[in-house]
């Protein structure tokens, strides 16, 4: 037998394998993962996070019934570096053209990279994103009107339901797997970024948008219909590959500006819309629930729910007045006791909500671990026994004895703001500029070091009183910076 004819076996052997796992149900080392990334929904938005105002009882039962995490944080305090580190492992500060990206970005992940759905996709699962992608599509600037690729299917998805972007940019249809939605093809789409949101040329379905769009009318979505067309494509997902090990990650649009919230959620809330459209999210992960329940799958699947960055009070939908503002916020602290919003290098821009679920499996709890998204790439791997090449998530730690058993997590983090900021334990810096460069609105000024173990609010800069702890988070996060990855 010669060497040739030999590899030729040895691989068929590996795919027929790969194969029979494919079609063999979710088992305990191989289990259902549905990761759940809500919209700017920030630290103090649910229940089980101390709202008030706002009832988010299917996700409180999540909470309860599993492991709520209290120093979760996403990678970035926007939303397309979180997408893009989560899918990579990468921090996406160290990849030029991963700040958010316009509706006409190309995509930005290489399909050559390792990424949470290829990896699992090698592990067997059947793999599909539904919801907000954000990532960009096809190469720039996107063309809608023919089949648009390199997309989610290059890296790693077998299926992909898609809102482009983001609600309040054009274009403003649905893209599944590779083509637009419902187009005409007599009816072209045609966008121009030239077009500032509030010009009369930014409208679509009476909503100002970031652009302009036309053509494509017959693909439009509908606003207040968002939610329910995201929520019923995951399920349908689901009761397609019920049989199998399946990965879904599901981007949900709420709570994003424009806010449309369903007619059944408005006026639920004591928050406003921007609260109402919590209550959408709330609904969303329930019915999710309830059909992994309907389908006996609840024991065989690690259920998460997080956010891509923290809350913020922002503004754009018909009722923009209601929308998310200071007046009908209420006195509802959307993050909690963290100072910052959404953007910033403070907690409040990446300390987010965090509960893994998966009966039987994970210890119910609160856990105060630091986790980030970041960490899915290396975690999910050892979950389901793959090995990462060393090229592979250079930023990913594998936490998973926090996620199941609420054990330590990484011991320093990266937090990409406005500028970069080091955690490492309770202590967090943020560190001056460098000479000549002014520092961004709304992260403060001069160096900055607190202890977040007494001052979770960081209103305490113990910069002045702690100059050897600056100079070493100094220089690691120097360190990280220069060599490329920071996981072991």
């Amino acid at each position: 037998m010669t060497n040739r004819t030999l590899s030729v076996i040895v691989s068929a052997l590996a795919l027929a394998s790969l194969a029979g796992a494919a079609d063999k149900p979710a088992t305990a080392g191989r289990p259902n993962i549905v990761f759940i990334l809500a919209d700017d929904i920030g630290y103090g938005d649910l229940g089980c996070y101390g709202a008030t105002k706002i009832q988010t009882p299917r996700c409180d039962k999540l909470a309860k019934e599993g492991l709520r995490f209290t120093d979760a944080h996403s990678p970035a305090a926007v939303c397309t570096p979180t997408r893009y580190a989560f899918m990579t492992g990468q921090y996406a500060w160290r990849k030029k053209g991963t700040g958010i990206l316009p509706g006409i970005a190309g995509l930005i992940v290489d399909p050559s990279r390792t990424t949470v759905p290829s990896m699992l996709k090698r592990a067997g699962y059947a793999t599909g994103v539904v919801g907000k992608w954000h990532l960009g599509l096809g190469t720039t600037p996107t063309d809608y009107n023919i089949e648009i690729k390199p997309g989610p299917l290059e890296v790693g998805f077998d299926y992909a339901w898609l809102l482009p972007a983001t609600g309040d940019r054009v274009p403003c249809v649905w893209v599944e797997d590779r083509r637009v939605v419902n187009l005409d093809p007599a009816d072209p789409i045609k966008l121009d970024y030239s077009v500032k949101r509030g010009e009369p040329r930014s409208f679509v379905n009476g909503i100002p948008r970031i652009g302009g769009q036309t053509g494509g009318k017959a693909a439009l979505w509908k606003d207040d219909e968002i939610a329910d067309v995201i929520t019923a494509k995951a399920i349908a997902f689901i009761e397609k590959n019920k049989d199998k090990p399946f990965f879904l990650y599901l981007p949900t649009h709420d709570i994003h500006v424009p806010r449309v919230p369903n007619a059944r959620f408005r006026g639920t809330s004591q928050a406003g819309v921007r609260g109402d459209t919590v209550h959408s999210f709330d609904w969303t992960v329930g019915q999710v629930v309830d059909a992994l329940d309907r389908l006996k799958l609840t024991e065989r699947t690690l259920l998460i729910v997080t956010s891509d960055n923290g809350g913020v009070l922002d503004t754009n939908g018909p009722d923009s007045k209601n929308s998310g503002t200071v007046e009908t916020n209420n006195g509802h602290a959307h993050n909690g006791p963290l100072r910052g919003n959404k953007g910033s290098a403070y907690e409040g821009g990446t300390r987010v909500p965090f509960i893994v679920s998966w009966p039987g499996r994970v210890k119910p709890g609160a856990c105060d671990a630091l986790i980030c998204h970041v960490d899915m790439l290396a975690s999910l791997a050892a979950l389901t026994g793959q090995t990462l090449d060393a090229d592979a998530g250079p930023d990913s730690f594998d936490v998973l004895p926090a996620l199941l058993e609420g054990k330590a997590g990484r011991d320093h983090l990266v937090e990409q703001g406005n500028v970069l900021a080091l955690r490492q334990g309770p202590w967090k810096l943020i560190p001056a500029p460098p000479a000549g460069k002014k520092r961004p609105a709304r992260s403060g000024s001069g160096t900055q070091l607190y202890n977040l173990g007494d001052d979770i609010g960081e209103t305490r800069n113990l910069a002045d009183q702690n100059e050897q702890r600056v100079k070493e988070m100094t220089a690691l996060l120097q360190r990280i910076q220069q060599q490329g990855k920071s996981r072991p």
